[in-house]
């Protein structure tokens, strides 16, 4: 199972086989990681970018229609939904 993470800076090479990324601290993985896990980020040609649909204000809170619920897990107790 592949994960992606995002485009990062290389923060140092500590072997030569292993990098150190610049992370935020909102991700939660270990910042030295294995050249094999990573790849040359490439972005997305323009039209493939998709396009948040504005949110609908009701009772001034934002809200956004759900077309389909793919799926669904608990996680630390609540239900989270992959729409």
């Amino acid at each position: 199972m592949k994960q992606f993470v995002g485009p990062y800076q290389v923060k140092g090479i500590i072997l030569t086989n292993a990098i150190e990324l610049d992370l935020p601290s909102t991700v939660r993985i270990h910042s030295v990681v294995n050249v094999s896990r990573v790849q040359r980020y490439k972005d997305q040609v323009e039209d493939q970018k998709k396009k948040q649909p504005a949110p609908v204000i009701i009772k001034g809170e934002e809200e956004y229609k759900i077309e389909k619920i793919l799926n669904k897990k608990k996680f630390r107790g609540k239900d989270q939904y992959l729409v």
